[in-house]
């Protein structure tokens, strides 16, 4: 059993981890912290006149000459004609679709781009506003923060976990309940079968969450969705609503 246990050899060690011992690392940190400002700071700055937008996510893969990208630059378009600022990740694939989109329809197209680390991913040419994001969590409060609506495309990893968060930053009372469109019923109903014949057996969601997103097929359905949330909501949240949000 003792080969299957960590040794420590000084018996202090195991209660000295939170002793600061390394200068460097702590300046670093703190350099951090100036970075995570200024990321918020240009974010705060450049994005607080958009409103409202609509954020998509969707897949960087995606080819111009695949349904998905098309579908994607139709639903912004409309989206765009119609008032609203299109936010993406500033990409290729998708997130090209929708910002091309944007310009089309002849709102601001904005685009929330990220800088990762051995990958010299170039930002798609059809933005009048791109900012440059190293911290994940950072670009992903404004998606959220500036959003009036989340259209998600299809998408890997990355969409599934930027949506999944919106979910969640609704379903616990952390973000406004705004309209969540999965874009596209043969791509998403594997997960939304899953999430019933699975979660929700298990119990491990509520039935009441599916009412947080609705799947739809058309570029006009997804903007008629929108547009008739907020004809009968209004786009400014009750003083309780915007309280709990801050």
């Amino acid at each position: 059993m003792s080969q299957n246990r960590l040794n420590f050899p000084d018996k202090d060690l195991r209660h000295s981890s939170m002793r600061v011992t390394n200068t460097g690392t702590t300046q670093e940190e703190i350099g951090k912290i100036f970075q995570v400002m200024s990321e918020f700071a240009e974010g705060f700055d450049q994005l607080s006149g958009i409103h409202p937008a609509v954020s998509f996510f969707g897949s960087a893969r995606t080819k111009r000459s695949h349904k998905h990208y098309r579908f994607a630059r139709s639903t912004a378009k409309l989206l765009s004609a119609s008032g609203f600022s299109i936010i993406s990740g500033g990409g290729p694939g998708i997130m090209e679709a929708v910002n091309r989109g944007a310009q089309d329809g002849g709102s601001p197209s904005i685009g929330l781009n990220i800088v990762l680390p051995g990958r010299s991913e170039t930002p798609n040419e059809y933005q009048d506003v791109s900012i440059a994001f190293h911290n994940f969590f950072v670009r992903k409060l404004m998606f959220v923060q500036y959003a009036s609506a989340y259209v998600v495309m299809p998408g890997g990893l990355g969409t599934l976990d930027e949506v999944i968060e919106c979910l969640v930053l609704m379903q616990t009372d952390k973000a406004r309940r705004i309209p969540v469109i999965l874009a596209g019923r043969s791509y998403w109903k594997g997960l939304v079968d899953w999430l019933e014949d699975t979660l929700l057996a298990e119990k491990t969601i509520s039935k009441s969450d599916f009412d947080l997103f609705q799947i739809l097929d058309e570029p006009e359905d997804i903007r008629d969705a929108i547009m008739d949330h907020y004809e009968l909501h209004g786009f400014n949240p009750l003083l309780k609503r915007q309280h709990i949000q801050i």
